[in-house]
């Protein structure tokens, strides 16, 4: 990221051309100038300054001075707090709530250049957010980006103790059915689309004081019964060595993906500790969540993964897959087990981040068949969930599983995902209702209206037919384009029509 064109204001000469190389538009005056901070004044109050950096507490002593001394200090703060305020240090940062003003960013390591290179990974959203903010009446002076932006109002559908949600994962009787959504956070919300103006999408997933926001904003907006981390599954390639990008219109692109296995063996492992950004996102949100309220963590399965690896992007037929699956055999098992170590790592890392469940998703298993879903995917899957640490439920989740869901539970999992291809009651007793199940209904009806969400909702649970252990989900994620109001009205109709009465 960087600052994409806005002015960024500061009164250190010297930060000019780091700003500049950093794509913002420096906004420059030096603190001992009377003259020069009289204009400055007037530049942060008649301009479209978008970010004020201040390096020194003398700095912020001599604006405020002259704010003061020419009857200012008013346009100053209405100036400021529309702005994305970064301090250098925490002198400064105690010197600007003097003043009764946030400080929205201040990095680890001190001096001008760590906070401009620092905040230009911020800058974009944050203006964007504060702005929104201000617009809708709130008053930015006194917040912080997390812990004071969500108030969670009281749930009638809340308990005391554990969730309802881990209650389901258990198998063990609930109040009611609890409810949460594959992608409940993206792009068919507003907020979120506000929110990520022009990022880019992999930046977002790195930054997480953003992800934790985003993250946040669902459970805030939907009113679900369990958080899910805004993430993406494939960041965890990267470090083996393949190039990843989000290509707009095209999605997710691997520009080196593997074919052969010598390519296998010149693989770097993915160490958990490569994935830090989703940790430190994690332990961000867990203070701001509502105490019922849980975290899920996720990775992509190794089939998943592997696909992607070796197909570069989307598929179809998987061509790349199984050709490389069957003609060579074993190096397709090294990748899958290096890949399983790699996943293993990533979610007991979550985990001792605190996530409360985890779920992994094999998004594109659903093309094999079982013969070869037993061969060359089940023993790796497997692997990751005979490796877990204890203690915390996961959910095996795939999409057109239908013929493997019995394959899916002998690979491991506290909860089976059912996709909404397939019959729930159906479903569920050919798993012998020895496992909870999530599901399923289709993420099309979404497109329809209230009344015919009700009608859908009401059947999903009457296959459930109130046996513990069922947790409401989409048969997939939400998709783009999704009317919003539906989802939140869907939530609404699970609560009321899953309650015991």
């Amino acid at each position: 990221m960087d600052y994409n064109g806005l002015q960024v204001a500061v009164l250190d000469p010297s930060l000019g051309d780091a700003i500049g190389a950093c794509g913002g538009k420096p906004v420059v005056s030096g603190p001992d100038d009377a003259e020069g901070v009289d204009a400055f004044l007037d530049r942060l109050a008649g301009e479209d300054i978008g970010v004020l950096l201040l390096t020194e507490p003398d700095q912020i002593r001599a604006l405020f001075g002259r704010a003061a001394a020419t009857g200012r200090v008013e346009s100053l703060l209405d100036a400021v707090r529309q702005m994305a305020v970064g301090s250098a240090a925490p002198a400064c940062t105690d010197l600007w709530r003097s003043h009764h003003l946030s400080v929205d960013y201040e990095p680890d390591g001190t001096g001008g250049e760590a906070l401009v290179s620092g905040m230009a990974r911020l800058a974009g959203y944050l203006v964007n957010k504060k702005r929104t903010a201000v617009d809708g009446g709130v008053d930015t002076s006194s917040w912080q980006r997390i812990d004071m932006r969500w108030h969670f109002e009281s749930d009638p559908y809340g308990t005391r103790g554990e969730s309802a949600f881990l209650q389901a994962c258990r198998r063990e009787k609930t109040d009611y059915t609890p409810v949460w959504l594959l992608r409940q956070a993206g792009r068919y919300q507003r907020a979120y689309r506000e929110l990520k103006s022009d990022l880019d999408f992999l930046d977002m997933c790195k930054t997480p004081e953003l992800t934790a926001e985003i993250t946040l904003m669902a459970v805030e907006r939907l009113g679900v019964d369990a958080a899910i981390l805004f993430a993406d599954i494939l960041p965890l390639l990267q470090p083996m060595g393949f190039h990843l990008e989000y290509v707009t219109g095209q999605g997710p692109v691997i520009h080196n993906p593997i074919r052969t296995g010598r390519a296998v063996d010149q693989l770097e492992e993915a160490e958990p500790e490569s994935q830090h950004f989703v940790y430190e996102a994690i332990r961000t949100v867990l203070p701001a969540l509502p105490p019922h309220i849980p975290l899920i963590g996720f990775s992509g399965a190794p089939f998943t993964l592997a696909a992607y690896a070796i197909e570069g992007q989307g598929s179809r037929d998987f061509r790349h897959v199984k050709t490389f699956m069957h003609s060579d055999p074993a190096a397709w098992h090294a990748f899958m087990a290096r890949l399983a170590r790699a996943v293993t790592g990533y979610l007991n890392e979550q985990i001792e981040a605190g996530v409360h469940a985890v779920q992994l998703f094999d998004s594109w298993v659903g093309c094999l068949s079982p013969d070869d879903y037993r061969t060359f995917v089940l023993p790796h899957t497997g692997y990751i969930f005979a490796h877990l640490r204890p203690g915390v439920p996961s959910i095996h989740f795939g999409v057109g599983t239908g013929s493997l869901l019995g394959l899916m539970r002998e690979a491991g999992g506290e909860v089976i995902g059912l996709d909404w291809r397939v019959d729930l009651a159906e479903a569920w007793q050919n798993l012998e209702h020895d496992v909870a199940v999530q599901g399923n209904l289709d993420p099309m009806i979404l497109f329809s209206s209230p009344e015919v969400i009700r009608k859908h909702a009401a059947a999903v649970l009457h296959k459930a037919a109130g046996r513990p252990g069922h947790i409401f989900n989409l048969g997939h994620g939400i998709l783009p384009g999704t009317p919003e109001d539906h989802v939140i009205a869907l939530v609404d109709a699970v609560h009321e029509l899953g309650s015991v009465r």
